[in-house]
């Protein structure tokens, strides 16, 4: 196994039922959507000092006049649902869409963010609720967890050590963010799993790159306050100036990541075949296509759908990707993830023949509002 082609060889989304539109906060937070530029979500992405020829500026000028910044649809989770259960069904859809026993999985990575269990994280209840016996562990990087996971995972497996690798990855901003906070009218949840192993002869990561992302440090943080029930929860919140800190920053970690990768796999940006970025924002694939200079059709953009899902983003453009017929088998893939106060990084990939879950639930087809979301 070792030194052997390594890659990812199923993949599953798992979303929450509750879909949130922007009816339901106009619905239920009239004043605030009237007073949404005065609020975090309208300050976070402004274009406040902003400096002439800001890609990440230009592409967000379309959407400063809409209240909720281009989200349309969120999936959030209901009082009977967690990371937890989510995690769970995307890793049994991944197993199963692979054809991985239990006894198959050698290690399983988790990367929960927002997870129910502060302190702890998912790693140890999600095996022991799968009835794995693994070596299980958890990992963060922000934004970026699940492509570190896949790094790691891959490096894991390239040296011998184990064979298969089960990463999970989730995203609760909903147990993160208060809804009357602006910026959670952006964000939504969600899982996503998929299994690392040996793959055929020159397929599968070929190169990455990650840089650190200190220069963000101050772009968000975390507070311990009361909720809408009176229960203190701890909150994350964006940081004075974090606007200006994302827009300077962007372009240069998409061009370094995205360079330094393709070096490490020995090809050009050219001849990469498609695009993923992870898209926090409904303007972020166009601002990618914009710095990197290629066409909008060589990417994919599920904001619309998901809104901002935090590290499952680049899984759930990665499934769509594959699942809509935009890459292939043999293609050259390039995923790009950022995550604040973590890691940006690039993978390059030669995508296999990799197993696909079941389908996520479609787009509501009408404007209605959600029957809730629950905080």
């Amino acid at each position: 196994m070792k030194g052997s082609s390594v890659g990812i060889r199923s993949l599953a989304l798992s979303f929450p039922n509750t879909v949130c539109t922007n009816d339901y906060y106009r619905k239920k937070y009239p004043d605030l959507v009237a007073q949404s530029e005065q609020k975090s979500l309208g300050r976070l992405f402004s274009l406040a000092g902003s400096t002439p020829g800001n890609a990440f500026d230009q592409e967000m000028m379309p959407y400063v006049s809409d209240p909720f910044r281009g989200a349309v649809e969120r999936r959030i989770l209901s009082s009977d649902e967690s990371s937890l259960t989510l995690e769970c069904r995307a890793a049994r859809d991944a197993l199963q869409a692979g054809n991985f026993l239990l006894e198959d999985i050698d290690l399983a990575i988790v990367t929960s963010f927002g997870t129910e269990e502060v302190v702890a994280g998912n790693a140890a209840f999600l095996v022991n609720e799968l009835g794995l016996r693994c070596a299980s562990w958890n990992l963060n990087s922000m934004c970026s967890s699940a492509i570190v996971a896949l790094e790691t995972a891959s490096t894991l497996v390239r040296s011998g050590d184990y064979r298969n690798i089960l990463v999970i990855t989730s995203c609760a901003y909903s147990r993160l963010l208060d809804e009357r906070d602006t910026i959670s009218w952006i964000a939504g949840d969600g899982a996503g799993a998929f299994v690392v192993s040996a793959v055929k002869a020159n397929q599968g990561i070929l190169g990455s790159k990650i840089v650190h992302s200190a220069e963000t440090c101050s772009a968000f943080y975390t507070e311990l306050a009361e909720d809408h029930q009176g229960k203190l929860r701890l909150f994350m919140r964006s940081g004075k100036g974090a606007n200006r800190v994302i827009s300077n920053t962007a372009a240069d970690f998409v061009l370094t990541c995205t360079e330094g990768a393709a070096a490490a796999a020995n090809v050009t940006l050219d001849e990469i075949d498609f695009f993923i970025f992870n898209t926090p924002t409904a303007w972020f694939a166009k601002f990618g296509a914009r710095v990197l200079d290629i066409e909008p059709k060589r990417t994919i953009d599920l904001y619309p759908k998901y809104g901002n899902i935090g590290p499952v983003l680049p899984l759930a453009n990665l499934y769509h990707a594959a699942q809509e017929g935009k890459i292939h088998e043999n293609d050259l893939v390039l995923v790009y993830s950022f995550g604040a106060a973590a890691n940006a990084t690039a993978t390059v990939m030669r995508w296999g023949d990799v197993a696909l879950g079941p389908a996520p639930a479609p787009s509501l087809n009408e404007p209605v509002a959600a029957l809730g979301m629950s905080n």
